[in-house]
């Protein structure tokens, strides 16, 4: 019976490659998912009639939220979408600054549509508040900043080593 002086050596194998694929595509799949409920909601707020639920010939407080809210959700399935892209790797600085870019973009959005309600808008109480041209103008400014910072998530370096 020969006795062995050296103890086993347990090794634990490594992560198979397969398991992080699977799970960035399936987290791909999910951001795609969440950002297409989001759009939706989006939709049922800027323009109701295509789900037949109409009421009103101005956009009020209802469907001001709603396409906020839509929005948001947009924002979150967005990011975490491009994030995947990334594959474990560190992001980049631009990376970093494009989470900003859509933070603050949403932000822009919230509060120039939210303007009438918050009291800073041009149709103050007593009268209705709805969503005016000026109004419109600061969410298309936010959505363009946001837009702005969905082009920083994009992984350049990786996109630009497969064209060569």
């Amino acid at each position: 019976m020969a006795i062995n002086s050296q103890p086993e050596e347990k090794t634990i194998p490594p992560e198979p490659k397969e398991t992080l694929q699977s799970f960035q595509r399936r987290r791909v799949r999910t951001g795609l998912i969440i950002t297409f409920l989001g759009y939706l909601m989006f939709l049922m707020g800027t323009t109701p009639g295509l789900f037949g639920l109409d009421r009103s010939p101005v956009i009020g407080f209802i469907q001001i939220s709603m396409f906020l809210v839509g929005l948001g959700i947009i924002c979150v399935g967005g990011y975490s979408s491009f994030i995947s892209l990334w594959k474990g790797r560190p992001r980049s600085i631009a990376a970093d600054f494009g989470l900003r870019f859509v933070s603050t973009g949403f932000v822009i959005t919230v509060f120039t549509g939210m303007a009438d309600i918050f009291g800073f808008g041009s149709h103050l109480r007593p009268n209705m508040p709805f969503f005016g041209e000026w109004q419109a103008m600061g969410v298309m400014i936010g959505e363009a900043v946001i837009a702005v910072g969905f082009l920083l998530l994009i992984p350049w370096q990786r996109a630009s080593a497969r064209l060569k």
